[in-house]
């Protein structure tokens, strides 16, 4: 059902990254879906690129599910030896069969994928250009996939910068921005004093104060534990889809106030820092 008129404020929407436990960001689009939510700029990171990316491009979350359910983890991950970055083809593939050989300014609503060019350590906002490599860029995690070329840029996955790019909706004039978490319990504490493990949690730490920037430039934040799937398995989608649709039907109430303007809204200023080229 769609209770909304003609909106005349701009929102925006930012998915965050995560891995699979990405799946749950259909969820919440199935949420925006029941209640006639349209964005007008969309944005993410990682598995949020490529989820973004197909909800600017008029996907419905039933065609997300179908492509979800049908993927493998092979297809995205080439290699098979541990250690050895696989290329990006798979995630490019993806991109190719499901959109398009398209740019990113060809979706129906503009969008960005948020990466980090390792040259010059500068986070990127991608809003032009090859979109399949741009998505791609997005999601090269360091150590598991190799760096993807893009123009001068040596592009890497831009949750090293910002898991959650609530921010960057603002730099595109939006009022309100709705941003989705798909990692919600990315940190938690240890008891052992071995190094991997005393490593592991200081790489959750640091991840943890990743995501700050996210959650305080959101108007309101979907987040979701998935913390009992692992983000390298295509394992549990129902479960994670189920878990984002109620948590987003949850924070409705909210939601609704931002698309009639009720809500109290925040500003770029507040917390704008950091480098950002935007290409």
């Amino acid at each position: 059902m769609n209770i909304f008129g003609r909106k005349k404020l701009k929102i925006g929407l930012a998915f965050g990254g995560g891995g699979a436990r990405g799946m749950s960001h259909i969820g919440v689009i199935k949420a925006f879906e029941e209640y006639g939510l349209k964005f007008d700029y969309i944005c993410g990171t990682s598995v949020g690129s490529i989820i973004g990316a197909a909800y600017a491009s008029g996907k419905t979350w039933k065609e997300l599910y179908h492509i979800a359910k049908t993927l493998k983890v092979s297809d995205i991950r080439t290699s098979k030896v541990f250690f050895v970055p696989s290329k990006t083809e798979g995630i490019e593939s993806l991109m190719v069969d499901t959109l398009g050989d398209i740019n990113v300014e060809d979706l129906k609503t503009p969008f960005s994928a948020v990466a980090v060019d390792i040259k010059t350590t500068k986070e990127l906002c991608i809003s032009h250009g090859n979109l399949a490599k741009a998505v791609a860029g997005s999601c090269c995690v360091p150590g598991i996939f190799q760096p993807v070329e893009f123009g001068d840029a040596l592009l890497c996955d831009g949750g090293l910068q910002n898991t959650i790019p609530a921010n960057i909706p603002r730099y595109f004039d939006c009022d309100y921005v709705i941003a989705v978490d798909c990692n919600s319990t990315r940190t938690y504490g240890t008891d052992s004093t071995k190094v991997l493990d005393v490593l592991g949690c200081t790489i959750r730490t640091l991840m943890k104060s990743n995501a700050v920037k996210g959650y305080m430039c959101a108007d309101v934040m979907i987040a979701t534990d998935n913390k009992r799937f692992k983000s390298t398995k295509l394992e549990g989608i129902d479960e994670m889809v189920e878990a984002g649709y109620h948590n987003a039907i949850d924070l409705m109430p909210q939601i609704i106030k931002i698309f009639q303007g009720k809500a109290k809204k925040k500003h770029l200023k507040d917390f704008d820092k950091g480098e950002i080229d935007f290409i």
